[in-house]
């Protein structure tokens, strides 16, 4: 029986393709399965490094995605046990890292199967650095919830957050992101979006959170998009919840328009907010509220 093989955790460019590190091209070069997140792209990948061609004729490309992991997993984890040396590789950046990729090396390591990540180019990091903004701590969000409301919760709850906060967010949802943010964790906080980094037309734009809320609100951005903002002070003061409920009853609003105010700057679920919205205005009127 032969020995396990490797499974090869590799970095690829995120843009540019002079990006790739020696070590990567080596590896990708020696692998015999390469598990990509998009074969098209791995192909030119693979076509950089020399890795395609007659004398690579064994080396099985397989697709690994969000919609196979499950299923593809398993199959990566037999090629090893029967001692195949497996690349996996993501579009770009790192897989694992909001991108596919953890389920497949979370079963290779509990097969007892070597894992060697090959360290590779990250938009987190490229943006947080060309920001300016400080990177002794910072906090990695990934991508943000798309629905409004489970965004603004997010946000409020990272508002005296120290730490710088790094996020990716899709072109067409960056304006409606921002206005989140500059409402949870105030319009002056400074940001940076970076986008289509390491690319030719690579851009940092910085400025106050209600700044760049009001240049992308209307026009999005073009190409991947990472934003970097300022992390909180963390001595804001306590809101006190009820009394800013009953404050904001009394101007006319709704349960759930009051709640939902409090939501951004607190933090806290939208629906404990409610009830105790609806309970405060039925005290207050005394009969039913919708």
């Amino acid at each position: 029986m032969s020995s396990p093989g490797t499974l090869f955790v590799v970095g690829t460019p995120i843009g540019n393709l002079e990006d790739l590190s020696l070590r990567a091209a080596r590896v990708l070069r020696e692998a015999d399965v390469v598990a990509a997140e998009d074969t098209r792209s791995a192909k030119t990948l693979l076509s950089h490094v020399d890795a395609l061609g007659p004398t690579n004729a064994s080396r099985r490309l397989i697709s690994y995605f969000e919609g196979n992991e499950a299923g593809r997993a398993a199959e990566l984890v037999a090629a090893l046990q029967n001692g195949s040396k497996v690349a996996l590789i993501s579009e770009a950046g790192m897989p694992g890292v909001s991108d596919p990729g953890t389920r497949a090396i979370a079963a290779v390591i509990e097969a007892g199967v070597k894992v060697e990540v090959i360290p590779g180019p990250s938009a987190a990091l490229a943006a947080l650095v060309g920001s300016g903004l400080p990177s002794t701590r910072f906090l990695f969000l990934g991508f943000p919830p798309r629905e409004s409301g489970a965004r603004r919760e997010l946000f409020g709850t990272l508002r005296d957050d120290v730490a710088t906060l790094i996020l990716y967010e899709a072109p067409d949802r960056v304006g409606a992101t921002l206005d989140d943010l500059a409402a949870a964790l105030g319009a002056s906080r400074r940001a940076s979006l970076g986008r289509e980094l390491t690319k030719l037309y690579e851009e940092h734009v910085r400025g106050p959170l209600g700044e760049l809320a009001a240049k992308y609100r209307d026009t999005a951005p073009r190409g991947e998009c990472t934003l970097v903002v300022e992390g909180g002070t963390g001595s804001a003061p306590e809101i006190d919840i009820e009394s800013e409920l009953r404050r904001l009853l009394a101007t006319g609003l709704g349960p759930k328009d009051a709640a939902q105010r409090l939501v951004v700057v607190t933090g806290k679920p939208r629906r404990v907010l409610y009830q105790l919205a609806l309970s405060l205005a039925r005290e207050k009127g005394g009969g039913d509220v919708d």
